[in-house]
């Protein structure tokens, strides 16, 4: 956790010492992070209008997570995506993946909309990704790199490091603890939180140009809960963080965000 997330967030890297001390101490948690069950479903979720926006909304989201031989789809893992992935050794999978980006509708945000700045369109990327899963003693923890290139070459591309834990068990529930940071090359910062002499002049924002690195960095709990043999609900809670230029641009009204979700699912 030291190596993902930045020393001035003490509480984020304390977080995995305490799913080492609790995932000793607790049968493996069967969560839709950690598990290769396949399931479907629908889900709600709590988000800001853009990372580092002050207003929230609440959206509809899938469910879904399945690995086939050697497709597979999910949302389980901080983004929508789907492909094709490979066994490199027990618990090692070496994959390719096509993934949902979401953009930035200015109507979502007063701030956005009162000074006139354009939408940021959804769209889609294409990338790599490593994933090791394992157990250490009854703790199951799951490490994935990722990058992704969008398809449109002016939207730059991204890398994130994610790391969840099992930590707790207890009849038909589980909970977990997640990390994540994501890095971004300056076109995928500057998509997002540059501003143009052109856009200044219209906004009475001051010009910002973005450069790379970290974007943010956060951190979270996730849970499920058993109702029958074949339906479960899960959901998780995330604080987010940004950084770099991100953090300093004026688009970003603050540095921080959270985003909730839950949603129920069958199980196949």
């Amino acid at each position: 956790m030291d190596a993902i997330l930045p020393a001035r967030r003490p509480f984020a890297a304390g977080i995995l010492a305490a799913a080492f001390a609790l995932g000793l101490m607790a049968p493996p948690a069967a969560l839709a992070e950690l598990s290769e069950e396949a399931m479907i479903g629908p889900g709600l979720r709590v988000r800001p209008a853009y990372d580092g926006a002050a207003t929230q909304h609440t959206e509809l989201v899938p469910v879904v997570r399945y690995y086939g031989a050697p497709w597979f789809v999910r949302s389980t893992q901080g983004v929508l995506e789907g492909g094709a992935r490979m066994a490199l050794a027990p618990g090692l999978h070496l994959g390719a993946q096509l993934a949902y980006e979401p953009g930035r509708k200015s109507g979502e945000s007063n701030f956005l909309q009162s000074r006139g700045l354009s939408n940021v369109d959804i769209g889609a990327s294409v990338g790599v990704h490593l994933e090791w899963d394992h157990k250490f003693g009854p703790m199951p923890i799951a490490l994935l790199a990722r990058v992704r290139q969008h398809s449109d070459a002016d939207r730059g591309a991204q890398a994130d490091l994610r790391l969840s834990a099992g930590v707790l068990h207890s009849g038909r529930f589980s909970a977990g603890v997640f990390s994540q940071a994501t890095w971004a090359n300056a076109k995928s910062t500057g998509s997002f939180y540059g501003i143009t002499q052109q856009q200044s002049a219209a906004s009475g924002l001051p010009a910002f140009s973005a450069g790379s690195g970290l974007m943010f960095a956060s951190y979270g709990v996730l849970w499920s809960a058993d109702l029958s043999r074949h339906w479960i609900a899960v959901g998780n809670l995330e604080s987010r963080h940004l950084y770099g230029d991100a953090a300093r641009s004026p688009l970003a009204a603050r540095g921080s965000n959270y985003y909730a979700s839950a949603g129920i699912a069958y199980r196949f």
